[in-house]
């Protein structure tokens, strides 16, 4: 099975993984690594999928799923638990739990601490950027914390209106230069997911960010895209820690 092993200067003992669609049991419109309960697929082809990647990827437990609704929410994982809970973003301090972010446009961001004690998964929309998940995460740990960004729909493919540019500007200053109007519609601007994410990184305090900067939208081979496909799978992107001797 493939999928994407972050490349960023975490400690030795944190793992995490990001997956593709390619490898799963899922038909069409979810074909076929989907791992999202709550598209409409069938519940038992999502099972094996998320099995499948548990496995392949050698994860000390299933992931902890979210209810993801696009808020600022960040829940501190203490132990590993088959329930779902209502959160955008999970951190834990625990080895041995994984914290998951499913995302299909939306940004997938991880966070670990330079000692590799800490580590986060944020499920990162505009709105949740807007509203503060990332610094919200970041405010969980102690000590220094690096970044890794994962593939969303890219800069010349997220088109927004006006009120998601004001939403943005209206809150922080920088945030304007993330956005670029279209040559077609004057209230039309195409945002850049990971320069809005970084913007917000650095007023928590991070500076040290890795990039994965491919488009979900415009690679249909590797990725699901819900602002391509509407009806269709979801990633994930996942991080834990192992125990240590």
């Amino acid at each position: 099975m493939m999928f994407i092993v972050p490349n960023w200067p975490v400690p030795n003992n944190i793992r995490a993984i990001s997956s593709i669609r390619e490898g799963g049991v899922s038909a069409e419109p979810y074909a076929s690594l989907n791992v999202g309960m709550h598209v409409g697929d069938s519940e038992q082809d999502v099972t094996t999928n998320r099995v499948r990647l548990a496995r392949a990827s050698k994860m000390p437990s299933a992931p902890v799923w979210l209810n993801q609704t696009h808020s600022n929410t960040v829940l501190e994982l203490e132990n590993a638990t088959d329930e779902v809970l209502d959160a955008d973003a999970s951190f834990t301090r625990t080895p041995g739990v994984v914290c998951a972010a499913m995302t299909a446009d939306c940004l997938p961001v991880l966070l670990a601490d330079e000692q590799g004690r800490q580590v986060a998964a944020v499920h990162a929309g505009w709105r949740g950027l807007a509203d503060g998940i990332i610094e919200n995460a970041v405010s969980q740990f102690s000590g220094k914390v690096m970044a890794w960004l994962g593939p969303a729909i890219g800069p010349d493919a997220f088109e927004v209106g006006q009120d998601v540019y004001d939403e943005f500007v209206g809150r922080y200053l920088e945030a304007k230069s993330a956005f670029k109007q279209s040559a077609n519609n004057d209230d039309k601007f195409f945002a850049d997911m990971h320069q809005l994410a970084t913007q917000a990184l650095n007023r928590a305090g991070v500076t040290n960010i890795s990039r994965d900067t491919r488009c979900t939208y415009s690679n249909p081979e590797q990725f699901f895209s819900y602002r391509r496909d509407g009806q269709t799978g979801r990633q994930v992107t996942c991080i834990w820690m192992e125990e240590t001797s």
